[in-house]
């Protein structure tokens, strides 16, 4: 126990000298630290769906900027979550094919994001096929429906062509499925390494586990009966978070190298699911953040009736810092760095379509206005800074290197209420979905993190697969800005 906070304790001070010298070196700047870098991972940043291990939504690198933005469509047939980028400088893309939902990895060419290579996957859980991340090596993590663990590489080949292949598999099925008799009852929803290497999991029936990278061998245990997990697992030198439909969990690896759970911390879930969500619970992926280290704090947001509650808690003990209304509801995952913590409204939102076990929401329907709030964490606990309308259609990415935040705004029909000078993305189509889905607009966003003002607001598409679906947007270096949509993504950069 002692070895393995010592060992956090470093990793903590090196990470967190490395993120401030990042959020201070340019002018201006006046967010972080970032989390410390884990190193089972690739760089700090792109190397996971939230960014980092901690899930802070925070980066090093800064975006596109308030400057006119060209935004390149690539249509994939397949939705797009998660873009990552390793220290080869190299994209990757975990889509879900539109046809049959069976997850597709994409190698994308850095310079303009056609495809180099890909490799399909086998179908499992829905979640299955979207959290995933980059290790040290930059090969793709993630669990796909054989039910085993995949290290994905790539390679160029003598006649210069890229491909994707399987550099290792470790079979975790039976360890996931244990708590509920075998067989196919239960799948891996989400992959998260902790700061000693081992590959961590949670499950769709709220089982957690993780695989041994010495021996391959995989345990889990049973969080709570009758809970789900719907979003990703984040991870700091202190343990491994995970938010089921019910609580919040710290959990690590016992001196015997057995999964245990360090706290739970129950919220509240509400009377059911709200418009704009896709499961009954907290809709976040739980973010470490904080002044110091960048991971002594532990935040999500609640499903309260009304007005969903941000609830930070102290990473080590579990006790609440604090608890206060945030937004009307949110699928989003809080963004979080320094002392500052961003909340993005989804209530309402028009997804084409839930996922089976969705259940009913409370009203049945909601119209999407979106919004978004900055709450900072103060001595005697939390308060609001700013609220602003924005109709934020992407989970945001908060810029530490610029201290803007980016975002896409979903707009009414084919540019009506969008704002600023703009150019429009290449690509255009149809389709089918909730009312106003196929005639609305969808806008590059960036606001001041200090003030909440929009410095721009650009139109980049029109049509329903441009829809961002509250994905994920990911800045890599040279200021390039990659957004998953319904049918591919967008590569946005300065004009």
């Amino acid at each position: 126990m002692f070895e393995r906070l010592g060992r956090a304790t470093a990793i903590m001070a090196a990470g967190a000298t490395l993120a401030l010298t990042i959020a201070t070196g340019s002018a201006g700047a006046a967010f972080g630290p970032l989390p410390p870098a884990n190193p089972y991972l690739g760089p700090l940043g792109t190397a996971t769906m939230h960014g980092d291990a901690a899930s802070s939504d925070a980066t090093p690198f800064p975006g596109p900027g308030a400057v006119t933005v060209r935004a390149d469509f690539h249509e994939l047939a397949a939705a797009c979550p998660t873009i990552l980028q390793g220290a080869d400088g190299i994209p990757q893309a975990l889509c879900t094919k539109m046809i049959d939902r069976a997850p597709t990895v994409f190698l994308l060419d850095p310079a303009n994001g056609d495809t180099l290579a890909s490799l399909d996957l086998a179908k499992g859980s829905l979640l299955g096929g979207v959290y995933a991340y980059l290790d040290e090596q930059d090969r793709m993590v993630t669990v796909d429906g054989s039910g085993d663990l995949l290290r994905i590489g790539h390679q160029r080949g003598a006649d210069g062509k890229w491909k994707l292949s399987i550099d290792s598999r470790s079979n975790v099925s039976q360890a996931v499925t244990a708590h509920c008799g075998g067989g196919s009852c239960d799948a891996v929803s989400s992959v998260m390494p902790d700061y000693d290497g081992r590959v961590w999991f949670a499950t769709d029936n709220a089982a957690a586990g993780f695989v041994d990278p010495a021996t391959g061998a995989a345990k889990a245990i049973l969080l709570g009966p009758g809970e789900s997990v719907a979003n990703s697992i984040s991870s700091a030198p202190e343990g491994v978070a995970i938010a089921t439909s019910h609580a919040l969990y710290l959990v690590d690896a016992d001196a015997a190298g057995n999964p245990r759970v360090l706290w739970r911390q129950a919220y509240d879930r509400g009377p059911a699911r709200k418009p704009g969500q896709l499961s009954w619970g907290s809709g976040a992926t739980p973010t470490f953040f904080g002044p110091g280290s960048g991971t002594e704090y532990l935040a999500i947001t609640d499903n309260a009736a009304n007005k969903e509650n941000l609830l930070v808690f102290d990473t080590v003990t579990g006790a609440t810092v604090c608890s206060i209304p945030a937004i009307n509801g949110t699928e989003n995952s809080p963004v979080a760095t320094g002392n500052s913590v961003f909340v993005a409204s989804t209530y309402g939102y028009p997804y084409p379509q839930l996922p089976a076990n969705a259940g009913p929401s409370q009203p049945e329907s909601a119209a999407f206005t979106g919004g978004m709030t900055r709450i900072d964490v103060t001595g005697s606990g939390c308060s609001v800074v700013w609220t602003i309308d924005v109709p934020s259609a992407a989970v945001p990415r908060l810029s530490v290197a610029d201290g803007k935040i980016y975002t896409i705004a979903r707009r009414g029909p084919f540019g009506s209420g969008s704002g600023g000078s703009g150019s429009l993305g290449t690509g255009s189509g149809g389709g089918s979905g909730s009312a106003g889905a196929v005639t609305d607009s969808y806008a590059y966003t960036v606001i001041d993190a200090a003030t909440g003002k929009v410095d721009t607001e650009q139109r980049v598409g029109a049509s329903i697969i441009h829809d961002t679906l509250q994905m994920v947007g990911t800045i890599a270096p040279g200021q390039v800005q990659y957004q998953g949509t319904l049918s591919g993504f967008f590569r946005i950069t300065a004009r």
